[in-house]
C-alpha cells in the first residue's frame, strides 16, 4: 500500500458523483478487489501491526478542529463588544487630556487609573471566556473519545473510539450507529441499509444502500452519517481530512448559543442598565442646574470657557461613574461562570453536557420520562427461567438434541451480539447477549458454537441468509437461513470463524458469484421477540421429545401463564419459534421486511419461552424517592410487557397506589383530552413505540405540535381536520394551550437510547441518550448524554441545575443592592453638593468586588441535597423572589443609612475634614466591608440564616473574600492620588469594618419578617417533605447561628488586640472603647438632627 492506493481509493469517494464512483469502483474490481487492495478480510479484518504504516498512507480519522480563539482576540473582543467599556475608554482619554493640561505634575492620574481598571476588567473577562474556552474542547474530546465503534481485526470484534478506526478497517454497523469513516458497504441483510445523510447532504430522505452488483446499487457510505435502518460489514476507504464530512467538517465549527437563563438575564442587564443610564443622566443635570445656579448666585465664577469645561467635564465623569455601577455586565458573566463550573462538575457525575441550556433547564424538571433498561435496571441480562420444548428450565439437561439444537440455531441465528473472547463481556445488545451467555453453559453445548452457526448461514452472501432487523415497533426480528447448507467452516475460538486468506485478484477478472441456493436448499424462518406477541403467532409448538405438535387453546393458555409468571417476577420474556421451507411460499431472495411480516411471521412453531432477569439497579428506588420528595413526577416508559413494567415500576417506587399503567396500543387510542385527564397518574406506558414516547413528551410540555390545519395534515393525511382534530392524538396547539392554564406545560426530561427516540428527544426540553447503550443517532439528538446509564445520575442533574439557577438568584440578590446604593449615595451626593464620595477608580473597584468576583465566589457555590426538597419553578417564574427583594430592599436601605450619615456627620465622628480624601476614604471603606459581609448573607435568598453553613467547601467563595479584603487594604493603604485615598489607623479600619459587618445581623433580623416566596411560582401542589430545606430553620436556629459569628468576630477582635498591644491594653474598657464611640457619634446625629443648630455652635467650640 502507498501512494498510488491512496489516489486509486479517492477515485471512489467524488462528492455527489455516483455514477463515477460505481465505475471507478467496478474498474477495480468491486468490494472483492478493494478488499484485496487494501489488504484486509471481510471476516478476519486487518492485522494490528499494519495500523502504524496505514496511518502514515492514509492519514488519521479526526479532522483538528477550527483553532480556538486566541487569548488576545477575547481581550479585544470584551472592548469591541462592550458599549460600557467604550465609554469609560472615552471617559479615561478625555480626563487624561484635561488633566494633563490642568496639572501637568498630577493631572494624568485619575485618567490613567481608569484606564487601568478597565485593563484589569477587560482581562479578566477574556480570562473568564478563554477559560471556558477550553473547558468546553476538553468536554468534545471526551465526546469524541468514546469506544463506540465495533470493528473487527485479527479475527476479533473490538470496540475503539472514532479517532482509532483506520482505511482497511471492516466495520460492523447496526440501526443508529453513526458512520465513523467514507466506505463501502460489503455485507449487508436482507432489506439492506439505509442511512440518513441529512448531516451531509441535505437529503431529508433516507438513502438506500445494497452490496454493490456492478450495476446500480449504491454501496458507498458517508462519515458522519447515521445508519436509520439495517446492519451490515463496511470496509473503510477514506479517513479524516480525506473523507467528505473532513472535508466539510473544517469550515462547520459552531458558536454555543445563548441559554434561557442568560438570555432573561441579559434582558434584566439591559434594563437596569437603561435605569442606570436615566439616573447618570439626571445627575448630570442635576450638577449642571447646582453649577448655574451657582453662577447666578455669584456663589461660582465660571466666566473662563476652561471653568466650563472643567465643570462639564466633572459632571460627566461623575455620570460615567453611575453608569460603570449600574450597567450590570456581571449577570452574563456570573452564568458563564456557574454553567462552566457546574458542567465540569458534572461530568464527574457522568453527565456529559452537549448543550448548555439542558444543565439550567433541568434543574426545573417536572416530569422525567425513563426508559427501563439499562437506566433503573442493571443492564446485565441473564436468562433464569424458561420453558424449552415443554421443559423447564431446571431441566434442561434432559433437553432431546432437536429442541437443544433449534433453540441454539435460533438464539445464534436471530443476533447480532457477540461475546468478547475469554470474558462475559456483551458487545452489541444485552438481551440477545443474555441469550448468548447461556449457551456457554455445559448443559447448551452442540457441535458448533455460536460463531460457526452464523457463518455457516452466510448472511449477505448471494444465496446465503437473509437478516430482517429487529423492528421496535413489532418487538421482534426474524432471519431466513438454509437449513440444508453445509455445516463446514470451523472457529478460530476467539470470536469469529477462520477463514483461508484472501489472494489478490488485482489485474484478473473477478470469479461470478452464485446467483442462487443450491437445489436441495431449505429454508427456515427464525423469528423472537415479545413472548405474548410472538405467541399470538404461532399454530405449533415442539414438544419435549422435538415433535412438532399442534397449538391447542389450552397449550396456548399454559404457555401464557409461564409468561404471566415471569412477568410478575419482572423478567423479560422472549419467544423462540421457527417455520420451516419458507420457500415454497416466497422467494426468499427478493423478499423485504414487510413481506416477511405478512407472510411468514405467522403459523410459527414455539421452541422456547425465556425468562431473562435485569436487576434494578440498588441506588434506584432511593433515587425515585428523592424526585418526589423534589416534585418531580418520574414516568417509566418501556417496549416491555405490561405485567413486567409495572413489577419493575413497583420495586423502583414509581408506581403508585392511584398511579395508571396502560400498553401503547390502548394510549394510541385516547383522544387529547382523554390522555389529558389521565395524564397525571399516568406512571408505566409499556409496549410502547417510540412515537408514544414523542406523543407523551408533546402532551406535557406542547412541543412540536402541529400549530394549524396543514401541519396536522401532514401527521395524518387521510383524516378530515374539522371531523377529527379533537380526536387523534398528539392534537395541535390551540387545543393543547386552552386546556391548560396560561397555556404553559411541563418541563420534560427524557431518555433514549435508540435511533427512534430521536424525535422524542429533540421534543424535550432536556434530551438525555445513554453513554453505554445509546446510539448515535440518540446522542446527536440529546442534550445531556449520562455516560453511564444510571438514573441516579440523572437525579444528580437535577441537582446541579438547582444549583445554577440558585447561584444566579444569589448573586443578583447581591448586586442588586450594591447597585441601588452606590447609585442613590452617589445621587444624593452630587445633589447636595459634595464632590461624588466614590470616584471612579472606587467605583471600578466595587463594580469589579459585586461582578467578576461576586460572580466567582456566589456563582460557584456547591449543591446543597436541601435543593431537592423543593417542587421546581414554572416555566413563567420571576427570577427575583418576595423574600428576595425583603433581603435586597433591608440591606439597601442600611447602607443608605450608614453611608449618608457617614457622608453628613462621618467628619465630626472621626474628626476629619468634611470632602476630604480621609473623609471619602473612609466612607469608601465602610462601603467595602459591607458589600464584603453581605456577601455572606446572600448565600441564602430565602427564610434561612446561617451565613457559614458549608463554608469550607466553597474556597472559591472564601478566596474571593480574602482576595477582597487584600485588595481593599492595598487599595486605601497604598493607592495615594492614584485613587484619591489616604491611609487608615488601624482603630479606623476596625470601625469601618464593624460598620460593615452590621449587615450580618441585619440578615437575622430581616428574615424574620414574614415573607413567602409565592405559591404560583412553583409547579404542582405542596407535598407533605417538600420546601423544608427552606422553611424548617426556627428563630432559636437562627440567633444561635449569629451568636457563632459574634463570637468568631470577638474572637478576631482579639486576636487584633494581641497584634496591636503595643498602642492597646487588653482589658474591658479596650473592647467597650470602639461600640461606644459609635453610640455616641450615633447619639450626636440624633441630636443634630433635632437641633440643627448644634452643628452651628460646636462648629464655632
Amino acid at each position: 500500500m502507498d501512494e498510488s492506493t491512496l489516489a486509486s481509493l479517492l477515485t471512489l469517494n467524488a462528492p455527489q458523483a455516483l455514477a463515477s464512483n460505481q465505475k471507478n469502483l467496478k474498474k477495480l474490481g468491486g468490494p472483492d478487489g478493494i478488499l484485496d487492495l487494501l489488504e484486509t478480510s471481510l471476516h478476519d479484518g486487518i492485522a494490528s501491526d499494519s495500523i502504524a504504516s496505514r496511518e502514515s498512507t492514509f492519514g488519521q480519522n479526526f479532522t483538528p478542529s477550527a483553532p480556538p480563539p486566541t487569548f488576545l482576540s477575547l481581550l479585544i473582543d470584551s472592548v469591541v463588544e462592550d458599549a460600557t467599556v467604550q465609554i469609560l475608554i472615552v471617559s479615561a482619554l478625555v480626563s487624561l487630556a484635561v488633566g494633563v493640561y490642568d496639572d501637568p505634575s498630577s493631572g494624568w492620574i485619575e485618567g490613567t487609573a481608569i484606564i487601568a481598571a478597565v485593563v484589569i476588567v477587560a482581562f479578566v473577562t477574556a480570562g473568564n471566556d478563554y477559560q471556558k474556552e477550553q473547558q468546553f474542547r476538553k468536554l468534545e474530546d471526551v465526546a469524541v473519545s468514546a469506544k463506540d465503534v465495533k470493528v473487527i481485526r485479527d479475527g476479533e470484534t473490538h470496540e475503539l473510539s472514532s479517532k482509532e478506526v483506520v482505511v482497511g478497517d471492516v466495520v460492523l454497523l447496526e440501526p443508529g450507529d453513526k458512520i465513523p469513516a467514507d466506505g463501502i458497504l460489503t455485507l449487508c441483510d436482507a432489506g439492506g441499509v439505509v442511512t440518513d445523510e441529512s448531516s451531509l447532504t441535505g437529503e431529508i430522505d433516507g438513502v438506500e444502500k445494497a452490496n454493490f452488483d456492478g450495476t446500480k446499487t449504491d454501496p458507498f457510505l458517508l462519515s458522519g452519517c447515521n445508519v436509520s435502518s439495517g446492519s451490515g460489514h463496511m470496509v473503510v476507504i477514506a479517513v479524516g481530512k480525506h473523507s467528505q464530512w473532513g472535508v466539510i467538517k473544517a469550515s462547520l465549527e459552531k458558536e454555543q448559543a445563548q441559554t434561557p437563563l442568560q438570555e432573561k438575564l441579559d434582558d434584566m442587564a439591559a434594563m437596569i442598565g437603561y435605569i442606570g443610564m436615566a439616573a447618570a443622566a439626571a445627575t448630570f443635570i442635576a450638577l449642571m442646574v447646582i453649577r448655574f445656579l451657582a453662577i447666578k448666585n455669584n456663589t461660582l465664577d465660571l466666566s473662563t470657557d476652561e471653568g466650563w469645561f472643567q465643570t462639564i467635564l466633572e459632571a460627566f465623569i461623575i455620570a460615567v461613574t453611575i453608569v460603570v455601577v449600574a450597567v450590570p455586565e456581571g449577570l452574563p458573566l456570573a452564568v458563564t461562570i456557574s454553567l462552566a463550573f457546574s458542567t465540569k462538575k458534572m461530568l464527574k457525575d457522568n453527565n456529559l453536557i452537549r448543550h448548555l441550556h439542558a444543565c439550567e433547564t433541568m434543574g426545573n424538571a417536572t416530569n422525567i420520562c425513563s426508559d427501563k433498561t439499562g437506566t433503573l435496571t442493571e443492564n446485565k441480562m441473564k436468562v433464569v427461567d424458561g420453558v424449552f420444548g415443554e421443559v423447564t428450565f431446571n431441566n434442561t439437561s434432559t433437553l432431546s438434541s432437536d429442541v437443544k439444537l433449534r433453540v441454539v440455531e435460533c438464539i445464534a441465528n436471530c443476533s447480532t451480539a457477540t461475546v468478547e473472547s475469554g470474558t462475559n463481556h456483551v458487545i452489541g445488545n444485552k438481551t440477545e447477549g443474555g441469550m448468548l451467555l447461556m449457551l456457554q453453559h455445559e448443559e447448551w453445548k452442540t457441535e458448533r458454537d455460536y460463531h460457526q452457526i452464523r457463518e455457516a448461514s452466510r448472511f449477505g452472501e448471494n444465496g446465503g441468509g437473509r437478516i430482517f432487523p429487529f423492528s421496535s415497533e413489532k418487538k421482534s426480528m426474524s432471519v431466513l437461513v438454509d437449513a440444508n447448507a453445509p455445516q463446514t467452516a470451523t472457529s478460530n475460538g476467539n470470536g469469529h470463524t477462520k477463514s483461508t486468506p484472501r489472494k489478490s485478484t488485482r489485474g484478473k477478472k473477478a470469479a461470478p458469484a452464485a446467483s442462487a441456493a443450491s437445489a436441495d436448499a431449505s429454508f427456515r424462518l427464525y423469528h423472537k421477540g415479545a413472548a405474548e406477541r410472538v405467541l399470538e403467532n404461532c399454530d405449533f409448538y415442539t414438544a419435549k421429545n422435538g415433535e412438532v405438535k399442534k397449538m391447542t387453546a389450552a397449550k396456548k393458555k399454559e404457555f401464557n401463564k409461564y409468561i404471566h409468571q415471569y412477568a410478575l417476577r419482572a423478567l423479560r420474556c422472549i419467544a423462540l419459534t421457527h417455520r420451516d421451507d419458507c420457500q415454497e411460499d416466497v422467494d426468499v431472495h427478493t423478499i423485504n421486511g414487510e413481506t416477511c411480516a405478512d407472510e411468514l411471521e405467522n403459523g410459527l412453531t414455539l421452541d422456547a419461552i425465556v425468562g431473562i432477569a435485569d436487576p434494578l439497579r440498588p441506588e434506584v428506588p432511593g433515587a425515585i424517592s428523592v424526585c418526589h420528595r423534589a416534585g418531580i413526577t418520574v414516568r417509566m416508559v418501556t417496549g416491555d410487557n405490561l405485567e413486567t413494567a409495572v413489577a419493575i415500576a413497583k420495586e423502583a417506587g414509581i408506581m403508585t397506589e392511584d398511579g395508571i399503567a396502560m400498553e401503547g396500543a390502548e394510549f394510541r387510542e385516547l383522544t387529547p383530552a382523554q390522555l389529558d385527564e389521565i395524564l397525571p397518574n399516568l406512571q408505566v406506558l409499556a409496549r410502547s413505540s417510540p412515537n408514544d414516547k414523542m406523543i407523551l413528551v408533546q402532551r406535557l410540555n406542547g412541543a412540536l405540535l402541529p400549530e394549524d390545519e396543514e401541519a396536522w395534515k401532514l401527521l395524518h393525511p387521510l383524516n378530515n381536520w374539522k371531523k377529527d382534530k379533537d380526536k387523534l392524538l398528539p392534537g395541535y396547539a390551540a387545543e393543547w394551550k386552552a386546556a391548560r392554564e396560561n397555556g404553559v406545560g411541563e418541563v420534560v426530561g427524557v431518555t433514549g437510547d435508540g435511533t427512534n427516540d430521536g424525535p422524542a428527544l429533540k421534543a424535550a426540553d432536556v434530551g438525555m441518550s445513554m453513554g453505554i447503550s445509546g446510539t448515535d443517532v440518540a446522542k446527536d439528538a440529546s442534550d445531556i448524554v449520562i455516560l453511564d446509564d444510571n438514573f441516579t445520575s440523572i437525579v444528580k442533574a437535577v441537582l446541579w441545575g438547582r444549583s445554577v439557577y440558585d447561584n444566579i438568584r444569589k448573586f443578583l440578590q447581591f448586586q442588586l443592592t450594591v447597585n441601588v446604593v452606590a447609585l442613590t449615595i452617589t445621587f444624593v451626593s452630587s445633589v447636595g453638593g459634595y464632590a461624588p464620595p466614590l470616584n471612579a477608580v472606587m467605583m471600578l473597584w466595587v463594580n469589579l468586588i459585586m461582578d467578576t468576583m461576586g460572580a466567582l465566589a456566589l456563582g460557584t457555590e456547591p449543591p446543597s441535597d436541601t435543593l431537592l426538597m423543593r417542587r421546581p419553578y414554572k416555566r413563567d417564574a420571576s427570577l427575583i423572589s418576595l423574600p428576595m427583594w425583603r433581603n435586597i430592599f433591608f440591606q439597601s436601605v442600611f447602607q443608605l443609612i450608614l453611608l449618608g450619615w457617614l457622608l453628613f456627620e462621618g467628619p465630626e465622628f472621626f474628626t476629619c475634614a468634611d470632602g476630604s480624601k480621609h473623609h471619602f476614604t473612609l466612607l469608601f471603606n465602610a462601603f467595602v466591608f459591607a458589600q464584603i459581609f453581605n456577601e455572606f448573607n446572600a448565600r441564602e435568598i430565602g427564610d434561612t440564616f446561617d451565613p457559614l453553613k458549608n463554608i469550607l467547601k466553597s474556597p472559591m467563595f472564601l478566596g474571593v473574600i480574602v482576595s477582597t479584603i487584600v485588595g481593599q487594604y492595598f487599595i486605601v493603604e497604598f493607592g495615594g492620588d492614584f485613587t484619591s485615598t489616604v491611609p487608615l489607623t488601624q482603630e479606623e479600619w476596625v470601625i469601618t469594618a464593624m460598620m460593615g459587618a452590621f449587615s450580618v445581623p441585619l440578615g437575622l433580623f430581616m428574615r424574620i419578617v414574614p415573607v413567602s416566596e409565592s405559591e404560583s411560582s412553583f409547579a404542582g401542589e405542596k407535598k407533605e417533605g417538600q420546601d423544608e430545606g427552606a422553611s424548617k430553620q426556627g428563630l432559636g436556629e437562627k440567633i444561635w447561628n449569629l451568636l457563632v459569628i459574634v463570637f468568631l468576630m470577638l474572637v478576631a477582635y482579639v486576636v487584633y488586640e494581641v497584634q496591636t498591644e503595643d498602642r492597646y491594653n487588653w482589658d474591658v474598657d479596650s473592647c467597650q472603647k470602639i461600640v461606644l464611640k459609635l453610640i455616641d457619634g450615633w447619639v450626636d446625629n440624633y441630636n443634630s438632627i433635632d437641633n440643627p443648630d448644634l452643628d452651628v455652635v460646636k462648629q464655632e467650640l
